[in-house]
């Protein structure tokens, strides 16, 4: 499993996590209000004007203390991005509790970090291979070097990184929050893809695009470098909404298509 670290019970604000033990602590020189932000994360459209939503007051955003070190949870994920290596946790955490209170499902598209505000949703994009996958942010972790975020057993899946234990990533925060209240956007309704395979020779690629668009009429190839590694990306466009591409992902899996997942743009 990807995160060795999570081996004990703690408490953060009065929450019971499946971690290590947690102390939460008030800082005299911040005021409460910065100290406290939102548990609860309302999804609404992204067509419109983003509406705001009032969240609660929690103790998930107080600093806290890990083997001698303190993480000061930020106050907004607006423009926020990261690199590094993200690890999983599955059964040995599945329905106990997570920093915020919520029952961790393995199965859930959720993840913990160490000091975005709970209920963040974020892009997670695999560096090595270009896959994508969005998760939403309801514990606190991982605790180990190098480490940015710890999926669920589900989200790891969607990247792969249940084979490979740890992978490195990028982080994009797709929300904000401004003052006391929540911007966010309707991850159901948007611009969607659906990404079948990804080669790093071009007539694989475009093979690949010639068993597809017979059948499916946006089927394109972009690319994408690491590493000075290039990637030919076979990917499935058109689709206005999440569940439609959930949809064509799982025909595409009933016809023998390795692996295909959906990508939020």
């Amino acid at each position: 499993m990807g995160n060795l670290m999570r081996t004990a019970n703690y408490t953060v604000s009065g929450y019971t996590c499946s971690q290590m033990r947690v102390k939460a602590v008030t800082l005299p020189f911040v005021t409460h209000s910065l100290l406290s932000l939102c548990l609860i994360i309302a999804i609404v459209s992204c067509a419109a004007a983003p509406q705001e939503i009032n969240y609660g007051k929690t103790g998930t955003q107080r600093p806290y203390k890990i083997n001698g070190k303190w993480y000061h949870p930020i106050g907004s994920a607006y423009s926020f991005e990261e690199e590094g290596y993200a690890s999983w946790y599955g059964s040995d955490f599945h329905g106990k509790k997570t920093s915020n209170g919520e029952i961790y499902n393995m199965h859930a598209m959720t993840a913990a970090h160490k000091i975005l505000p709970m209920g963040t949703y974020v892009k997670v994009i695999r560096l090595d291979n270009g896959r994508e996958t969005i998760v939403r942010i309801n514990d606190r972790g991982p605790f180990v070097k190098g480490r940015i975020i710890d999926l669920s057993h589900k989200a790891a899946s969607e990247l792969g990184v249940t084979d490979t234990g740890i992978a490195e990533v990028k982080l994009i925060a797709l929300g904000e929050i401004a003052g006391d209240k929540l911007i966010t956007r309707d991850y159901e309704k948007g611009n969607f893809l659906v990404q079948v395979g990804a080669f790093t020779i071009k007539d694989n690629a475009v093979r690949m695009k010639g068993r597809l668009e017979s059948r499916y009429k946006y089927t394109f190839i972009t690319t994408f470098e690491r590493n000075d590694t290039l990637f030919y990306r076979v990917r499935i466009g058109g689709l206005m909404t999440l569940k439609d591409a959930e949809r064509l992902k799982a025909r595409l899996e009933e016809e023998n298509f390795e692996s295909p997942f959906v990508v939020a743009e």
